[in-house]
């Protein structure tokens, strides 16, 4: 009886060692996965210095031709029809950033994201992950360009927990503070919105949240939407970094 038990359970163990892993990866393994997906939106004028104007993080996603990121990134573009400054994704590579023309783009003001259609062959896109299944206290990573405009093109990737998931929208403590702008806000409603205790910068706008073991994008970080939504009450407000869930740009991508 012992010896057929301590059989099975060493049978176990070998079982455990054999099984495959590829489903999990260490970080390092992961942000060389993700790397290559993750772009810097700007704008680009040939006559001008420097010819590339950073706006924020972008990444891909869908057929490999599309490139997700926050609305307000792209809100700063001059309209195409009227200027030879064109709406642009930027790669960083060997010394020298090279640029794809952004053809059309798709925006959810609502959840403050954007999808860009770029030319040029496909790019390896990221696989989306369900954001409903994610956890207070899950391990994920973001990766993206902070301060992107003073720091360079190069991808910078910090670590974290979800710390909360929380309400998109806090109640105002006075009327006073009401504006059209947070009238329009609290009207979409209260959503679901992810609490991070990663500390990220204004360029991070547009990077994508992923689990750290399968490289799943969870999320989409947003530097200024959601503060808006949350801490317009706060004289001084804080670093808490917050992402909007990958749920709202599956929907803006099935349209």
């Amino acid at each position: 009886m012992k010896l057929a038990l301590t059989r099975r359970l060493f049978l176990g163990v070998c079982l455990a060692l054999l099984a495959p892993v590829s489903a999990f990866a260490d970080l390092p393994d992961t942000v060389a996965q993700v790397k290559p997906s993750v772009v810097a939106v700007g704008t680009f004028l040939p006559t001008r210095s420097p010819q590339f104007r950073f706006l924020g993080t972008g990444f891909v996603v869908g057929d490999g031709k599309q490139v997700a990121t926050n609305a307000h990134v792209i809100a700063a573009a001059p309209d195409s029809r009227g200027s030879e400054e064109r709406l642009v994704i930027a790669q960083s590579g060997s010394g020298r950033v090279s640029v794809r023309l952004v053809e059309r783009d798709a925006r959810d003001p609502d959840h403050d994201l954007a999808v860009l259609w770029i030319a040029g062959l496909p790019m390896p896109p990221l696989r989306l992950g369900d954001s409903e299944a994610v956890r207070d206290g899950q391990d994920v990573a973001l990766t993206g360009f902070p301060l992107g405009a003073s720091m360079g093109i190069v991808p910078v990737t910090h670590r974290g927990i979800i710390a909360a998931i929380t309400p998109v929208g806090q109640p105002l403590p006075s009327a006073s503070q009401l504006d059209p702008g947070a009238v329009r806000r609290l009207s979409v409603g209260r959503y679901p919105v992810f609490q991070l205790d990663i500390v990220s910068y204004p360029g991070n706008s547009g990077s994508p949240l992923y689990d750290v073991n399968s490289g799943e994008v969870l999320g989409i970080l947003n530097m200024v939407f959601i503060k808006g939504m949350k801490e317009n009450a706060i004289s001084s407000p804080s670093g808490i970094s917050y992402a909007i869930p990958v749920s709202h740009l599956k929907a803006l991508l099935a349209r």
